[in-house]
């Protein structure tokens, strides 16, 4: 690795990690608090003049994804994220952030004008996985995660995605085809959550914590395994990190890594995705 590489990865984040908590399930509790960052948090603290998008174009608008253009120190990109509420009416009206077809179809949208205009994607996931109904099973849902995964494997333009909160099954996947994955510190990331795992491997969703401990769930399990690149911080030695402090962080976090792929071609972005994704 040459020096200028070294001080790269110095620079957006391994120099700065943590060792993660003992017990998994304290980490799956965290990640599903009301107080997580936000896809509109991005979208308002690290974009400018954002407008958001709406609707797929086909059935309707969910509101559990939120998607539009914004600036990044002057670079137009386009904003896709799953969106919790702080709220029980928010939660509601947000389905709480797990998303019916129409939402990856709206994301599906959005990547196509992307590559379109060329635009860098970020996309934030915070989503317990795809919503699990009959409506959602008779308008496609499958399919439309399936088109998701297949769109992002084809962009020409760079993906970072953010797992704020919860990143669960599919329903996370459809947002996290990229070319890096970074994870808050205190979320987590699996096929599906602790209390299902637990259900299927001990008949008792009650032992979910033991269950926990034993996904790899956790961002330092994941950056060991090579699953994720990097975990965002949001504590220091003695404190919370503001979150001023840590928009402002991820601002100059992303507007670094966005650079990184401004020597590269379309097809060389597109080749890394893909080589990141068959190491699996």
């Amino acid at each position: 690795m040459s020096k200028t590489n070294e001080l790269i990865e110095k620079l957006t984040g391994k120099a700065r990690q943590k060792e993660a908590v003992e017990d998994a399930y304290s980490t799956v509790k965290l990640a599903r608090a009301k107080d997580r960052l936000s896809t509109e948090d991005v979208a308002h603290h690290i974009l400018d003049d954002f407008i958001e998008l709406h609707g797929d174009r086909y059935y309707g608008d969910d509101k559990s994804i939120v998607s539009g253009v914004g600036f990044l120190a002057g670079r137009p990109v386009t904003l896709i994220g799953s969106q919790k509420g702080h709220t029980l009416d928010e939660n509601i009206a947000r389905n709480f952030g797990s998303s019916y077809p129409e939402g990856y179809r709206k994301a599906y949208r959005m990547m196509e004008q992307a590559e379109k205009f060329q635009r860098p994607v970020l996309t934030v996931v915070n989503t317990a996985g795809a919503y699990c109904s009959p409506e959602a099973e008779s308008r496609g849902i499958g399919s439309a995660i399936a088109q998701n995964l297949l769109v992002m494997s084809q962009l020409t333009v760079p993906i970072v995605t953010l797992i704020v909160g919860e990143g669960g099954s599919g329903g996370a996947l459809a947002l996290a085809f990229s070319n890096k994955v970074w994870m808050m510190q205190h979320s987590m990331y699996s096929v599906l959550s602790p209390e299902g795992f637990a259900s299927i491997l001990y008949k008792d969703a009650n032992l979910a914590k033991e269950a926990a401990n034993k996904m790899k769930l956790t961002p330092n399990d994941l950056l060991d395994l090579g699953v994720i690149e990097r975990i965002i911080i949001e504590e220091n030695e003695s404190d919370s990190i503001q979150k001023k402090a840590l928009m402002a962080q991820l601002k100059a976090d992303f507007i670094l890594e966005l650079s990184q792929y401004d020597h590269l071609s379309p097809e060389e972005i597109v080749a890394q995705r893909q080589a990141r994704f068959n190491r699996f």
